[in-house]
């Protein structure tokens, strides 16, 4: 499956919640896997607004359940110590 057939689909959690839109992702390039789906277009951010993105605003691709005519979102939880390292990598990267 090519990402972009994938970019403005809903995002539902199994519960039913809409939560957004699929507008960006994150890929790993070492891994060579897709790592997150982000509700917002992706910018330059600081690493403060990079925690905000992860926490709010962007799903695990782990997390993906199902994608369809939606993408469907189990409601895994998510660390502060592991958005924190996440959000100064990508920092240090961009």
């Amino acid at each position: 499956m090519r990402i972009s057939t994938i970019y403005n689909m809903d995002i539902y959690s199994d519960a039913g919640v809409y939560l957004g839109e699929v507008r960006d992702a994150i890929v790993d390039l070492e891994k060579g896997e897709v790592s997150r789906l982000l509700m917002i277009e992706w910018k330059n951010a600081d690493n403060a607004e990079v925690k905000k993105v992860l926490q709010n605003k962007s799903v695990l691709f782990k997390n993906i359940k199902n994608i369809g005519d939606v993408v469907l979102v189990s409601a895994g939880k998510q660390t502060s110590e592991s958005v924190s390292s996440e959000a100064s990598e990508l920092s240090r990267r961009f």
